[in-house]
C-alpha cells in the first residue's frame, strides 16, 4: 500500500501523489564605430540580396524596397548573412519583426523584453525602429533549429522555426512526473537515471499487464499517483491526477506515458481497465511520448475521464484499482 507524497516533494510510488493546494503553479567612440559596422553589414546584407535600403533620422524606420528575394540569389552566403542576425544576449537568432536600437543593434525579442538598455552600446530601447531591409533579408534564409547543437540538422524559414522548436525530438526532456516542483531537463538518456536518483519512491512493476493501485482517493484537493511500468525493452509512466479541470467539477485523469520519442510511441498501444461490482469501464490508446506530457493529454480529455461519483463505483475503502495493460501493435 501506499500513500502521497507531500506537496512540492515530487511524486511518489505506487499510488503516491501529491495532496493539497494549488495545481499548476563603452566608449562613445565604440559605441559609433559598432553602429558604423552594424550599418554596414545591413547593407551588404541587403545589397547582396538585391534590396535597395535608407536610412531615415532618429526615430525612424529603416526602410526597404518591396521585393521578393529568392533564397538562390544567395549562392554561398547563407551561413555568413545568418551570422548577421544573432542575438547578442542569448545568441539565438533576431527573427522578424526585427527592431533595432537608436544606433542600429538589434536584438531578439524575447530578450528585449527583459532589457532597459541596448546591451551593445547601453543606448535606449525606445522607441522603437523597426528595421524592415534586415526582415527581407531574413526572409530569403533558412535559420538552424536551435536544438543543432544537440542533433538537429533542419533548417528553416523563419515563421516555421519557433513552431518546430516546440515540438523538435532533440530539445531538451523536463522531469515527467506531475506538478512543478522538479525543474530537471536533459536528454532522453538522462530521464530514467534521473527517476531512480530523484524519486526513488516511484515503484516499477514488471511485465506488460499489470496493477496500478491508487490509495486514498478521497484526499481533498488536487493529487497524483504515479508508478512505472517496465515491458519490451522501455519504460512507461502510469499517471492518475485528481484535479478541477472545470471549477466545482472534480475529476480523475489516468494516461500512460513512454518515456521515448513520440515515434517509438506509436509502436504501442496501452488499455486502461477499471473493475468491479459487475461494472467495467475502458480506455485504449496510443501511449503519449514524455515531451508531450501529461497536461496536454488532460487538457485535450486524451486519457481516461471519470468524475468521483464513477470512482467511488469501482473503489474499495477509498483504493482504486487500475488494470494496465501495454502491447505492441
Amino acid at each position: 500500500m501506499s500513500r502521497p507524497s507531500s506537496a512540492g516533494g515530487g511524486s511518489g510510488g505506487l499510488g503516491a501523489g501529491k495532496a493539497g493546494g494549488s495545481k499548476h503553479g563603452g566608449s562613445g567612440g565604440a559605441a559609433a564605430a559598432a553602429a558604423a559596422a552594424a550599418a554596414a553589414a545591413a547593407a551588404a546584407a541587403a545589397a547582396a540580396a538585391g534590396v535597395s535600403a535608407s536610412v531615415a533620422g532618429s526615430g525612424s524606420a529603416v526602410t526597404a524596397a518591396a521585393v521578393a528575394l529568392p533564397t538562390a540569389a544567395l549562392p554561398g552566403q547563407s551561413a555568413e548573412l545568418t551570422a548577421l542576425f544573432e542575438c547578442p544576449v542569448c545568441f539565438d537568432y533576431v527573427l522578424p519583426p526585427i527592431l533595432q536600437c537608436q544606433a542600429g543593434h538589434l536584438v531578439c525579442n524575447q530578450c528585449r523584453q527583459k532589457l532597459s538598455c541596448c546591451p551593445t552600446c547601453r543606448g535606449p530601447l525606445t522607441p522603437s525602429i523597426r528595421n524592415l531591409a534586415m526582415e527581407k533579408v531574413a526572409s530569403t534564409l533558412p535559420f538552424p533549429c536551435k536544438y543543432a547543437s544537440a542533433g538537429c540538422l533542419l533548417s528553416l524559414h523563419h515563421s516555421e522555426k519557433p513552431e518546430h522548436e516546440e515540438v523538435c525530438e532533440f530539445r531538451p526532456y523536463t522531469c515527467p512526473c506531475p506538478g512543478a516542483s522538479c525543474k530537471w531537463q536533459g536528454s532522453l538518456e538522462a530521464v530514467m537515471p534521473h527517476l531512480m536518483h530523484a524519486h526513488k519512491s516511484i515503484t516499477t512493476l514488471q511485465g506488460e499487464d499489470i496493477v496500478f493501485l491508487a490509495t486514498d482517493i478521497n484526499l481533498p484537493g488536487a493529487v497524483d499517483w504515479v508508478m512505472m511500468q517496465s515491458c519490451f525493452g522501455h519504460h512507461f509512466m502510469l499517471v492518475l491526477e485528481k484535479q478541477e479541470k472545470y471549477e466545482g467539477h472534480q475529476q480523475f485523469f489516468a494516461i500512460v506515458l513512454l518515456i521515448g520519442t513520440r515515434k517509438q510511441a506509436e509502436n504501442f498501444a496501452y488499455r486502461l481497465e477499471l473493475n468491479g461490482n459487475r461494472r467495467r469501464l475502458t480506455w485504449e490508446a496510443t501511449p503519449r511520448s514524455i515531451h508531450d506530457g501529461v497536461a496536454a493529454a488532460i487538457m485535450n480529455s486524451d486519457c481516461l475521464v471519470f468524475d468521483t461519483s464513477i470512482a467511488h463505483l469501482f473503489a474499495d475503502n477509498g483504493n482504486l484499482g487500475i488494470n494496465v495493460t501495454i502491447s505492441m501493435c
